[in-house]
């Protein structure tokens, strides 16, 4: 099945539950997020419902690079995971460059670049974290060799990133906004490649756009990733660690980013091996943090999800103890119990709610194909500690951690699973055909 069918399959339920969160909750300070050694700060405050289910954000978070000439193409298809020529890949896609062993170095969208340096001719800009633009710009020079292609690291003066949602009212001023600056063709609006219900990315040209948006205009950044969040969508080299993550580990297979059918690549064999012949036992899912007490609620799919999600919210976990203050890597553990191996890595979080590397079968109930049920337990809790043991009182915190699997997550698996199933019966159904044993 190919990545774009799978996007077309679960966008109607993902909108469908997004709309049908109501409940207000409580508003979020956002403190700057330290990454392991210098992580970016996100920046601004979730300050109202309306954040979370309509808005419009500038991504300083994010930064594009420009690949423009004729080889421009036919370099790309060949270092990244995804088929720059697929049609469904026209108006942009989400991909990932890896290392020669198949760990990602970066995730990436690319857009085709309609208003590039030279307009008709083969020209793509390329979305990526901001902390890790350099490094990127580096990586691509590296294996240009003799292709013919410019290579430019845009300033944000140049290009600008937004990114806009809108669960509440399609005609509402969002809506109207975003039209607005699209009016004199100095901006492109391109659904979010990775999950249909997450919203569209906005590329404004800066220097010739005659419907400059503000900061008056824009929702804070925080709640687009607190947003990011909930939906359990990783982002960037805070979260999907350059030369350790495993492309399917991080979702990148199940948000679009994975074309397993395209010719070479770096790092392909690995992650066909993995997808065709391995089990993914750890994927990175969104979690609920909270203190001492009965764990949250968490339906396990459909639109009640979001809309117990929202009921949970908190800029704190407890006094004096945010999401922000756990260290990027710290260990998952059982309460009370010690793992050979621990059942989870926490990566990035905002208030009460974070993303976290989870063992499936042992944090959430999912069975993995072809295998009985795991040890989850609904009883089992889990802890993660805000710092070393040798530090100060609030370092050696510990708080309680519930990860749980996102609806479009569910979604794609079922899907899958049908798929599998059908083939297996068409499979089946051939042999009976031409007279040999079915095993």
């Amino acid at each position: 099945m190919q990545p774009a069918t799978r996007s077309i399959a679960i966008a109607a339920p993902a909108s469908a539950a997004l709309r049908t969160a109501t409940t207000p909750f409580i508003c979020l300070g956002c403190r700057s997020v330290q990454r392991k050694q210098q992580r970016r700060p996100f920046s601004g405050t979730v300050s109202t419902q309306t954040d979370l289910r309509a808005g419009l954000t500038k991504l300083s978070s994010r930064r594009l690079i420009s690949v423009s000439g004729p080889d421009a193409s036919k370099f790309l298809q060949g270092v990244i995971t995804n088929n720059i020529n697929a049609p469904h890949n026209a108006d942009g896609f989400y991909t990932g460059f890896l290392t020669a062993q198949g760990r990602v170095v970066h995730d990436v969208i690319i857009y085709p670049d309609d208003l590039g340096p030279e307009p008709g001719k083969q020209s793509f800009l390329i979305e990526v974290d901001a902390d890790e633009a350099a490094t990127l710009h580096k990586h691509i020079k590296r294996y240009k060799l003799r292709s013919k292609f410019n290579l430019k690291l845009l300033d944000p003066e140049e290009r600008a990133l937004y990114h806009s949602w809108n669960d509440v009212d399609q005609a509402g001023p969002w809506t109207k906004l975003v039209d607005e600056v699209q009016k004199d063709g100095n901006a492109r609006a391109v659904p979010d490649p990775r999950v249909p219900a997450f919203g569209s990315r906005l590329v404004v040209n800066q220097t010739s756009s005659s419907s400059p948006l503000t900061d008056g205009d824009l929702t804070p950044e925080s709640s687009y990733h607190l947003r990011r969040f909930l939906l359990g969508i990783p982002e960037g080299q805070s979260e999907i660690i350059s030369g350790t993550a495993l492309p399917l580990e991080s979702n990148m297979d199940v948000m679009n980013g994975i074309d397993f059918r395209k010719g070479c690549y770096v790092g392909q064999e690995l992650t066909i091996r993995t997808k065709h012949r391995g089990v993914v036992r750890k994927r990175i899912l969104p979690c609920i943090l909270y203190p001492e007490g009965a764990a949250p609620e968490i339906p396990a799919d459909g639109p009640g999800q979001l809309e117990a999600l929202e009921k949970l919210l908190k800029p704190e976990v407890e006094q004096g103890v945010k999401a922000e203050m756990i260290p990027q890597g710290a260990s998952i553990d059982k309460v009370d119990k010690k793992s050979r191996s621990a059942p989870g890595k926490w990566l990035r979080g905002i208030g009460n709610v974070g993303l976290a590397l989870c063992r499936l079968e042992v944090m959430t109930d999912t069975v993995l194909p072809g295998e009985t049920p795991g040890t989850y337990s609904p009883q089992q809790e889990f802890v993660v500690s805000l710092g070393g043991e040798g530090g100060s009182e609030v370092e050696a915190k510990k708080v309680k951690v519930k990860a749980f699997v996102p609806f479009w997550l569910r979604d794609v698996w079922r899907i899958e699973a049908e798929k599998a199933e059908e083939e297996r019966r068409m499979r089946e159904e051939l042999l009976r055909d031409r007279g040999l044993d079915v095993e």
